[in-house]
């Protein structure tokens, strides 16, 4: 077991140093000009692949650090850079993570090379669970899939929404209904291979923030992938669902307590723990870039015969920010270390993280705003786009509503739905 560390070692601050280095040279000068288009910032994806950053060995290095800090020192250096064109870049992890949590040894080995494609070929991957009336109600799930044992064939229908690279990508994750009686517990995730007949992309979403980040519907009309497609297998799908039927029977809600990853029941929760912390160190990438912003404006802006930092109305608020952006990377440490060490979140310290840097990148972020004043306002300096990509934060995987139920009903020892 990695023992816990303040300080990170010269092998991470080399790679921290060299992503802050691409964030800075490729990501950011790029930054305003996607942003506007609103599309996916594919040269910039290909730039990542070519230096190794848009890679499954990339991610498997940093996801298998011992000490957990490789993914949210990723994650915070890239959005600095810019969160819609980061999000662009790591979208296809809430994928490969899905087949990580949930797959086989065989599925990992064969799916994942196939999200990221090569250098001469760039591939996506989108994980698809929310829908148009089941985001934080999974329990509501209405994508059904259905085994057709003379075929082995599993039989998908139903619509997904608020999937990033959803349609474009060449590597579909899905989580779908296979036993209703058994709400989220009856839920399964199935790989749909590349061109698989019947799913096609619905609306793309044209939204506030993270614009160069595709998001879309994706349709599933009578969508059949091969019984090998089922992330797990058949076997065990079945045992899992015997062991939470005759819970059912037992208990009646028979909901299953949150707490460590042993507590898991369903293949859409597994994904989201594994990934909430990472989301904390995107919004925390995000805070420190406005926040830098805003401290070399108010080094440098003069009001009054002097720079607007001497001024404590400006000075307290960038000391608040500062804090803030410490205390909430801390957490997201904290949730990391504990995730690859195996410790229970007894005090859904996942959910704290997430639910702490998300609201810590909005705040921060409309401060900065404040202090740059009306330049603050224009596009013609990055914290108008940086406090739009902010409001991502605090709404998807779990909103902050959300985050603080599952930390309420963990502390309260109630079961999570």
């Amino acid at each position: 077991m990695a023992g816990f560390t303040m300080e990170l070692s010269d092998e991470q601050k080399e790679v921290r140093d060299w992503l802050h280095g691409f964030a800075a040279d490729v990501i950011r000068p790029a930054a305003a000009e996607w942003d506007e288009r609103e599309e996916t910032p594919w040269p910039v994806i290909q730039e990542a692949a070519k230096v190794g950053i848009y890679s499954l060995d990339f991610y498997a290095q940093q996801y298998f650090d011992s000490t957990g800090l490789g993914i949210p020192m990723a994650m915070e250096e890239l959005f600095w850079g810019d969160a819609g064109i980061a999000l662009s870049i790591v979208g296809t992890g809430l994928a490969a993570v899905g087949v990580l949590a949930n797959g086989t040894e065989e599925q990992i080995g064969t799916w994942i090379p196939q999200m990221y494609g090569d250098t001469n070929d760039v591939k996506l991957a989108a994980f698809c669970s929310s829908e148009p009336d089941a985001g934080s109600d999974v329990a509501s799930m209405r994508t059904r899939a259905v085994y057709d044992e003379a075929k082995d064939e599993w039989v998908l229908n139903g619509t997904k929404t608020w999937a990033t690279n959803g349609g474009i990508a060449n590597v579909h994750v899905v989580v779908a209904v296979v036993d209703a009686e058994l709400g989220s517990r009856g839920h399964a995730s199935f790989i749909v291979p590349p061109d698989t007949p019947g799913l096609t992309q619905g609306q793309k979403f044209k939204k506030h923030g993270i614009r160069a980040s595709h998001t879309a519907e994706v349709v599933l009309d009578n969508v059949r992938v091969p019984g090998s497609c089922l992330l797990g297998g058949k076997e065990k799908l079945d045992a899992r669902l015997a062991r939470a039927r005759e819970k059912a029977k037992k208990s009646g809600a028979g909901v299953p307590r949150a707490g460590g990853r042993e507590s898991v029941k369903n293949a859409a929760m597994a994904t989201f723990e594994a990934s909430r912390p990472a989301v904390g160190a995107m919004a925390v990438g995000t805070a420190r870039a406005a926040y830098e912003v805003a401290l070399e404006y108010a080094q440098t802006r003069e009001q009054f015969g002097r720079p607007i930092i001497d001024n404590q109305g400006v000075a307290f608020q960038l000391a608040d920010m500062r804090t803030s952006i410490d205390a909430a990377r801390l957490l997201v440490w904290r949730a990391s270390w504990m995730a690859v060490n195996g410790k229970p979140f007894t005090a859904a310290e996942g959910s704290m993280s997430k639910l702490f840097a998300s609201e810590t990148a909005k705040k921060v972020t409309a401060q900065a705003i404040q202090i740059l004043g009306g330049n603050g306002y224009t596009r013609e300096y990055p914290v108008e786009r940086m406090h739009r990509d902010s409001a991502i934060y605090t709404i998807f995987e779990g909103t902050s509503e959300i985050q603080r139920l599952v930390i309420a009903r963990t502390l309260a020892g109630m079961p999570i739905r």
